[in-house]
C-alpha cells in the first residue's frame, strides 16, 4: 500500500524533532489510526535506519503512543546535505504520495534550502514545512517568500507557528463569535485595553546558539504574540477555511502599529541576574554559557501597539514575554470600560470586568463585581470560571495535522510573516540605538524594579 503523504523531516538528528515533532506524530496517530502517512528522516549526523527507528519509538512513548510506532515502523534515514540540490532531488524521488518537507533546522539552514530546492524538480503537491522566526527582518522574509513563490503555491507552504495550534487560541474563536453576551462589546467601544503575555519560569536552558542572538522580542513576540493578537482582534471571517481566516488575520496585522509611533515610550526591555525559581538557582543570563554580554540580548521584552481600524482605535494592546520569571503566565487579558453610571448607595470594589483566557491549564475567567453576603451595598469581586480544557491534541500534533491534511488554515500567510517583522522594527531600531535603557531582574522575581503592573 502505497501511503498519502510522505513526511520527510530535515534535521532528523536534531532536538526539535525528538522532543516535539515525534511525540506529536506518535499522539496523532493514536487519535487517526487510519492516516495513510511514511516516515522519512534526514539529517547530517550519520545514522542508521535502526538507530532512527530507535529514536522514533523512544520519542513516541513520552507521549504514551508507542502502539501507533508499527505504522511507522519501516521508517528510514538518509544522511543529506539539505542546502545541496542533489540530496535534496533524492529525497523527493524515494517519496511515496505527495512529500511534505519540515525544515527542523535553523532559519539560516532552511533559507539556503529553499535557496538549493529551485535547482530540484519539485513533485506537484509538495508542501513546505517552515519553523518560525521567519527570516531576520522585513527584507529578508520578503525575499524568502519570493523565492517560497517560484517553488510551490501559497497554500502549500506552512510558516509554522505552534502557538496556533494551542486549543486556548481556538478557543478564543468560539468564545467571541458563539455568545451574544461578548461579540457586540468586542470594540474599543466596551473594551479598555488587551494584555497578551507569555511568562515563562524557565532560563535560558542551553539555546544561547539561536536565543542570544534573537532575544524576548523576537523569540516570542514577533514570532507568536502577534499571531495570537490577530485572533483575539480580528473581523468576524465569513467562515474558519484557509482563506477567510487568514484574511481576516493579515488584515489586523496590516493595520497594527506601535503605540503612537513612539518606540521608546511604547516598549521596555530587562534581562535577568542571579536568583532562585522553584528552588532552582539561575545564574546571570550574561554568565550562561554562549551568551555574549555585549549584544545586550533581553530576556523579558514589552510592547504596546494599536490597531488602527474602527473596531479598536485608542485600545491599547500590551504584548509580553519573559524568562526566569516568577510564575509561569501565559494569558489575554480583556479589560472592559468602567460602567458609565454607578448609583450612589454603592460601596466596595468597583474595578472594571476582565475576561481572561489561560494557557496550560487552559481555562476562562470572567471578574465581576456583585452584591456582598453580609452587606448587598458592599459590592465584592467574584470571579467565573469554565474550564476550556486542553484539547484533543498537543500543538505540534495539531500542526503535523494540518500539514498531512494540506489544510494551511493555521499556518501564518507570507504576507502576515513580513508584517510581523515591520510592526516590531521599530522597536528593534530604538533598543539598538540604545534609546530604551535594558533594566536588570533578579530571576525569580515578577519584573523590574519600577515597571507598571499591566
Amino acid at each position: 500500500m502505497t501511503a498519502d503523504t510522505t513526511l520527510i523531516i530535515l534535521g532528523a538528528s536534531g532536538d526539535l524533532t525528538s522532543r516535539l515533532l515525534l511525540p506529536a506524530l506518535g499522539q496523532l496517530l493514536v487519535r487517526e489510526p487510519e492516516r495513510s502517512v511514511r516516515l522519512h528522516g534526514a539529517g547530517m549526523d550519520d545514522w542508521t535506519d535502526e538507530h532512527w527507528r530507535e529514536v522514533v519509538e523512544k520519542a513516541f512513548e513520552t507521549t504514551d503512543a508507542k502502539g501507533a510506532f508499527a505504522a511507522v515502523s519501516a521508517t528510514t534515514y538518509s544522511k543529506a546535505d539539505i542546502t545541496k540540490p542533489d540530496d535534496l532531488q533524492a529525497l523527493l524521488n524515494a517519496a511515496e504520495g505527495r512529500p511534505a518537507l519540515y525544515f527542523a533546522v535553523p532559519p539560516a539552514v532552511a533559507e539556503q534550502a529553499c535557496e538549493a530546492l529551485e535547482s530540484v524538480e519539485i513533485p506537484e503537491g509538495t508542501i513546505l514545512a517552515l519553523e518560525k522566526p521567519f527570516g531576520t527582518d522585513e527584507a529578508s522574509a520578503h525575499e524568502l517568500n519570493e523565492v517560497l513563490a517560484k517553488l510551490v503555491p501559497e497554500r502549500q507552504v506552512f510558516r509554522v507557528d505552534h502557538f496556533l495550534g494551542r486549543s486556548t487560541v481556538l478557543n478564543f474563536l468560539g468564545v467571541r463569535f458563539a455568545n451574544r453576551l461578548i461579540e457586540p462589546v468586542w470594540s474599543a467601544d466596551d473594551i479598555a485595553s488587551i494584555v497578551i503575555q507569555y511568562d515563562e519560569s524557565l532560563g535560558l536552558e542551553g539555546r544561547a546558539g539561536y536565543y542570544d542572538r534573537a532575544g524576548a522580542l523576537i523569540d516570542m513576540i514577533q514570532s507568536h504574540l502577534l499571531q495570537v493578537m490577530a485572533f483575539v482582534t480580528m473581523e468576524p471571517p465569513s467562515s474558519l477555511d484557509e482563506i477567510d481566516l487568514r484574511d481576516a488575520t493579515a488584515a489586523i496585522l496590516r493595520a497594527t502599529h506601535v503605540l503612537g509611533d513612539d518606540p521608546v515610550a511604547s516598549s521596555r526591555r530587562a534581562r535577568y541576574t542571579a536568583g532562585t525559581v522553584d528552588g532552582r538557582e539561575y545564574p546571570s543570563y550574561v554568565d550562561e554559557k554562549g551568551v555574549d554580554p555585549s549584544r545586550d540580548t533581553e530576556t523579558l521584552a514589552e510592547m504596546t501597539v494599536e490597531i488602527r481600524t474602527a473596531r479598536w482605535q485608542g485600545v491599547p494592546i500590551t504584548l509580553r514575554s519573559g524568562k526566569a520569571l516568577a510564575d509561569k503566565d501565559a494569558e489575554v487579558i480583556v479589560t472592559f470600560q468602567p460602567v458609565r453610571h454607578m448609583p450612589q448607595g454603592f460601596t466596595g470594589e468597583t474595578a472594571p470586568t476582565e475576561l481572561r483566557f489561560s494557557l496550560s491549564p487552559d481555562t476562562m475567567s470572567l471578574g465581576l463585581n456583585v452584591n456582598g453576603g453580609a452587606d448587598p451595598l458592599v459590592l465584592e469581586r467574584v470571579s467565573l470560571q469554565a474550564d476550556l480544557g486542553e484539547g484533543g491534541r498537543v500543538a505540534y500534533a495539531e500542526v503535523l495535522s494540518g500539514i498531512l491534511d494540506g489544510d494551511a488554515m493555521l499556518s501564518v500567510r507570507g504576507d502576515a510573516a513580513e508584517q510581523c517583522w515591520r510592526i516590531v522594527q521599530p522597536v528593534l531600531d530604538a533598543w539598538r540605538a540604545g534609546k530604551v535603557p535594558l533594566d536588570e531582574y533578579p530571576a525569580g522575581s515578577i519584573a523590574p524594579e519600577g515597571w507598571p503592573t499591566l
